[in-house]
């Protein structure tokens, strides 16, 4: 079984169905998810102001799929901290990965899918950043 990280852009979308869905329900499936106290907050977060576009019973919905994801996830309280990512609020994503060693992390950040193999090698990070589409080929 792969260890795989989810960025919360991808629980989020996976909510409302689609790639994201099958690399999330794939995830879940086959593979050991891992989750932050960090990300669970940024998902509070996102929810709140998605509140404001959704219909009651849509919000309801994806409510519902991403505590369902949270939890059968592992949470982990991260312990290192990577500097790597254009964007700061994405090098948590990054140092979750480095502490449990993940194989994937799974997401549509462009900030995140631009950094280069060599960069991750150099920080001591293994982790395979891919799209979901990506993730589905990738990951059996």
């Amino acid at each position: 079984m792969a260890k795989v990280v989810i960025d919360a852009n991808i629980i989020i979308s996976a909510a409302f169905g689609g790639k994201p869905l099958e690399a999330a329900v794939k995830a879940m499936g086959k593979h050991d998810v891992y989750i932050s106290e960090k990300i669970e907050q940024e998902l509070t977060l996102v929810l709140s102001k998605l509140s404001q576009k959704l219909t009651e019973e849509q919000l309801a919905y994806a409510q519902d799929k991403i505590c369902e994801l949270i939890k059968r996830a592992t949470r982990v309280k991260v312990s290192v901290c990577v500097i790597l990512s254009r964007d700061a609020k994405d090098d948590h994503y990054l140092s979750l990965c480095k502490e449990i060693k993940a194989d994937f992390l799974v997401t549509g950040d462009k900030d995140l899918l631009s950094i280069a193999r060599d960069a991750l090698t150099n920080e001591g990070i293994q982790t395979r950043i891919l799209n979901p589409r990506e993730f589905l080929e990738a990951a059996d």
